[in-house]
């Protein structure tokens, strides 16, 4: 037996609560954190943190106010099952919208990383541009679509097959992302000291932010398929869920969570890599970054001892401090 529209929606609203407070509570640790960094951390990571925490408030708003509309003030009138099944509310279009600019946002970090970490190469730019540009507008025609449906029964059938479309390119985004910057880790930095072992805290990282996200997109698209209200729940957990998995990546490198290497060269060289997961140079650019060298040039000039005698010296012909 499927769960009720109306328990599903309840719900929804209690575990998007929840995970709200667990967002909260990491950005801030995450702002305070950023704080402390410069540069392209500081002048980015903030205000995307910020964007996402205003997005997903907005969305708990919204669901909330909802939820006293259904359960509270037209409990009476109309009921909660038929409040919910206007698909055409303002509110309720609201909140879908919210909904894909929050992933469409997510997604956008996500593509960002891996063109970082891929040298800059136009052959990732370019292609996750278009697929991002594509499911934005499918999402939003979704939105759309919805308006003119007034109901669960009158959706059509373009609308389920762009809905099925924007869920599956959204967890496409997110594995193909992760599997990259995973990839490109492991072949820039394989033959590093300490062999494999050293990698470890950074595919903690990598994979662990990519599998919670996609999971979240994939339980999503099970329960849309198979005709499930728990469809709602995760509608309404995957917004803060989005923020939690940004946050997470940003004080796991802070704090390298995953196992630390007995091996000192090679815990920095480690460090270096997650933090070039938010920077905007590559990781084979932080190897041959060019430094100042000191060259010291001696010569020896034999002396003849009359010479010395008569307190004579000779000079050198060259010598010093060569600065290249």
């Amino acid at each position: 037996m499927g769960v009720p529209l109306d328990k599903a929606s309840f719900l929804a609203l209690f575990l998007q609560t929840l995970f709200y407070g667990v967002f909260f509570t990491l950005y801030w640790l995450t702002l305070f954190v950023l704080f402390k960094k410069t540069g392209i951390q500081r002048q980015l990571l903030i205000p995307v943190a910020t964007l996402l925490l205003c997005i997903a408030t907005a969305h708990l708003i919204i669901d909330f106010v909802r939820g006293l509309e259904a359960f509270v003030f037209k409990v009476n009138t109309i009921g909660a099952n038929a409040y919910y099944s206007n698909l055409a509310s303002p509110l309720d279009l609201a909140s879908k919208a919210l909904y894909i600019t929050q992933t469409t946002l997510a997604d956008g970090v996500v593509v960002w990383r891996c063109h970082v970490l891929n040298h800059r190469s136009r052959f990732v730019a370019i292609p996750g541009c278009i697929v991002l540009v594509v499911n934005a507008a499918t999402g939003y025609y979704v939105v759309w679509a919805l308006s003119r449906a007034y109901a669960l029964s009158n959706v059509s059938t373009a609308a389920s097959g762009c809905i099925t479309t924007f869920y599956t390119l959204t967890m496409f985004v997110s594995v193909t992302c992760t599997i990259s910057i995973a990839w490109q880790i492991y072949h820039t930095r394989r033959f590093m000291p300490g062999g494999l072992a050293t990698l470890l805290p950074v595919f903690i990282v990598v994979i662990e932010s990519g599998a919670l996200y996609a999971t979240s997109v994939l339980a999503l698209l099970i329960s849309f398929l198979v005709g499930s209200n728990g469809e709602y729940i995760m509608l309404g957990v995957i917004p803060p869920i989005v923020g939690i998995t940004f946050c997470l990546i940003i004080l796991q490198v802070h704090f390298h969570i995953g196992g630390n290497s007995p091996i000192e060269q090679s815990s920095e060289l480690v460090g270096g890599i997650i933090t070039s997961l938010f920077r905007g140079r590559s990781t084979q650019d932080r190897n041959f970054t060019m430094q100042r060298m000191a060259v010291h040039i001696t010569e020896e000039t034999e002396v003849d001892q009359s010479d010395m005698m008569s307190g004579k010296s000779s000079q050198p012909v060259s010598g010093g401090v060569f600065q290249l």
